[in-house]
């Protein structure tokens, strides 16, 4: 086989393993080369076996933000093209994407169609209409941690410093996102 002929590689990286593995086959029966990571270290070490040309990161991968994986991720596959999909959207956390290395971000639940479309797109797209709803204040401090998280490079005691929080208040507030009862 020609490598010209090869399928493009592509790291689906979503710590729900139900979703993943279904990304992974609607993309794998479009054409893509997959494989699926649902935890940080197997999306690097994934990233270094297969350096795959497209990797689609959820924002919140087991309590963490998804965002401190973009830096490794380039690192171990560089020039690799980088789509944030996140539950949990805002303009505010694709912006902080952009600037670390993502090409794109898309807002949960997305067609398989739109992410190829996004991943293939040239120009960031980032929707900046006002949402139909003002967010809720669980979501607005989520949106905070997270871009604080990120500040901290995902380091959670030192985010819960900077937040004046003590860290396993802040480890609990990461294990659930807005929209998920308390247990």
């Amino acid at each position: 086989m020609n490598p010209s002929d090869q399928a493009p590689t592509l790291l689906v990286v979503d710590d729900d393993p139900a979703f993943n593995r279904v990304l992974v086959r609607a993309l794998g029966q479009r054409g893509f080369d997959c494989y699926g990571a649902t935890d940080s270290e197997g999306a690097i070490e994934l990233a270094h076996d297969h350096t795959p040309e497209f990797i689609v990161l959820d924002l919140n991968i087991g309590g963490e933000s998804g965002l401190k994986l973009i830096r490794p991720l380039l690192e171990a596959s560089p020039g690799a093209r980088i789509l944030v999909l996140t539950g949990y959207a805002s303009i505010a956390t694709a912006v902080d994407a952009v600037k670390l290395g993502a090409m794109q971000y898309l807002a949960k639940p997305a067609e398989v169609d739109a992410i190829i479309k996004a991943l293939k797109a040239e120009d960031v797209v980032i929707d900046e209409r006002a949402p139909d709803a003002p967010m809720s204040v669980d979501r607005l401090e989520w949106e905070h941690i997270q871009r604080v998280l990120a500040e901290h490079g995902g380091n959670i005691s030192a985010t819960a410093r900077a937040l004046q929080m003590h860290r396993r208040t802040l480890q609990r507030k990461l294990a659930r996102p807005p929209g998920q009862a308390a247990q």
